[in-house]
């Protein structure tokens, strides 16, 4: 059986009457294709732990599955957020990645803290925020977010496997695996790449 997961961040802010705290990340941040996905993730004040919630990428997909039905029982909010592939590369991964988990919070409507995976973002200076490195590994709030988000985004780049088979977005998700490369050199990029990302950026393509 997989150790549970303390809420000992969530415990510190809800003992100071901060109730809707809500835990964020997002997934598909190092990929060459596909958009970044943000979630966000509000716990009840004093949830009970939660069995087999971790950092997404220490799960199955098969195990995310369960994990995810888990979570939407549970928890009082969720939303999702994303940027595409044309932001990522006019602003960067990085801004990205930030507006993908602000898109995210403010769909989830009032939250009373943030708890975000990574270091603390300057874009929420003057928030009531906080930025946990490897927070996915230690608050089990962001753990959930972090789920969410990856398994939205392995969803849709397996639909867009469909179109673009070649690639093994199936498999990889659109990381820069060897099939993926391979079938980049041969066949270019899709509209579904980043074209700011090595080794994207260095090849000569159409979209025709």
């Amino acid at each position: 059986m997989t150790e549970m997961m303390s809420f000992t961040f969530e415990e510190r802010l809800w003992s100071r009457g901060i109730t809707r705290v809500a835990g964020v990340d997002e997934a598909g941040r190092g990929c060459l294709a596909g958009p970044v996905i943000a979630a966000a993730c509000i716990l009840p004040e004093g949830c009970d732990p939660l069995e087999g919630i971790r950092d997404s990428k220490l799960t199955r997909r098969d195990e995310r599955a369960e994990l995810v039905q888990m979570i939407l029982d549970r928890a009082v909010a969720v939303r999702l957020g994303a940027a595409s592939c044309r932001e990522i590369d006019r602003i960067n991964i990085r801004a990205a990645s930030v507006l993908a988990m602000k898109r995210a919070l403010a769909k989830i409507g009032k939250w009373d803290y943030a708890l975000i995976d990574g270091p603390f973002p300057p874009e929420f200076q003057g928030q009531q925020a906080e930025g946990i490195v490897d927070g996915d590994a230690l608050s089990p709030s962001i753990a959930c977010a972090s789920i969410l988000a990856k398994t939205l985004r392995d969803d849709l780049m397996v639909r867009l496997s469909r179109r673009h088979p070649e690639f093994g977005w199936d498999s990889n998700a659109g990381y820069g695996t060897t099939v993926h490369r391979e079938a980049l050199a041969k066949l270019g990029p899709t509209p579904h790449h980043r074209i700011s990302f090595k080794p994207v950026s260095q090849l000569a393509f159409s979209f025709d």
